[in-house]
C-alpha cells in the first residue's frame, strides 16, 4: 500500500514536470525568427495574394531580415545607433527583394500599405 502511494505520487510529479517543460518549449518557439516571418508572410499573402513561389522567396527574405536584426540587437543592445543603421540596411535589402519578387501591381499595393 505504501509503495502504491509512492508510485502514484512520483507519477503525478512527473506529469506536472512534463507539462511545464512542454509549455516552456511552446513559449520559446514563439520567439523564433521563423515564427515571426511566417506570421508576416500570412499577412502579406492575405493582403497581396502571393503565389507559392513568391511566398517562399519572401519567407526566406523575412527570416534573413529578422535574424540579422536580432543578431545586431543581441550584440549591440536595442538602443545602439548601429542597430538602427543595420536595420535600415536590412530594410533596404528587403525592399529590393520585394521589388524583384512582386508583380508591379502587388508592389504598389505593398508600398502603399507601408505608408499607412
Amino acid at each position: 500500500m505504501k509503495n502504491l502511494l509512492s508510485i502514484i505520487a512520483i507519477t503525478f510529479v512527473m506529469l506536472l514536470g512534463t507539462q511545464s517543460i512542454t509549455a516552456q518549449s511552446l513559449s520559446q518557439n514563439q520567439n523564433r525568427p521563423e515564427v515571426a516571418a511566417k506570421a508576416q508572410l500570412q499577412q502579406l499573402t492575405n493582403q497581396l495574394g502571393l503565389s507559392g513561389e513568391q511566398g517562399r522567396t519572401i519567407y526566406r527574405a523575412l527570416v534573413t531580415k529578422e535574424v540579422s536584426y536580432r543578431k545586431t540587437v543581441e550584440t549591440n543592445g536595442e538602443k545602439s545607433p548601429k542597430v538602427s543603421a543595420d536595420q535600415k540596411k536590412a530594410d533596404e535589402v528587403f525592399y529590393a527583394e520585394m521589388k524583384k519578387v512582386l508583380k508591379p501591381e502587388q508592389f504598389k499595393k505593398w508600398e502603399s500599405s507601408l505608408k499607412k
